[in-house]
């Protein structure tokens, strides 16, 4: 079981077309994001300069397209073989730049709290 204190819960869901390169420019983005508040009380800060961590949390439900009937289609969602390898390489790859990256279990019912 993952647990952080300060920092990001991120929800990760991959599409079928989302490659290792996505994940680079996700996890940059998400990494570089400047929403923390500096010593001014301005949102000047990143996660890396609060010394901030992740919890990454696979959600493959954030792909559902409720648009037509009541039955979410999940069609544009990755299979599940190719999301587990981009859910570990996204973890693999947060390691390197944040000291403290937890992680959910792929494909398990998660509890989260927030």
């Amino acid at each position: 079981m993952g647990a952080i204190d300060r920092g990001f819960l991120v929800l990760l869901g991959f599409a079928s077309t989302d490659t290792e390169e996505t994940v680079h420019r996700m996890a940059d983005k998400m990494m570089r994001l400047r929403i923390f508040s500096d010593e001014n009380d301005k949102i000047n800060l990143s996660l890396r300069d609060v010394g901030g961590a992740l919890l990454l949390v696979s959600q493959f439900t954030l792909y559902a397209d409720c648009r037509k009937g009541n039955r979410p289609n999940f069609t544009q969602a990755a299979l599940p073989a190719q999301a587990q390898a981009l859910y570990e390489y996204c973890k693999t790859y947060c390691r390197q730049t944040i000291e403290t990256v937890e992680s959910g279990i792929f494909g398990a019912d998660m509890q989260v709290a927030l």
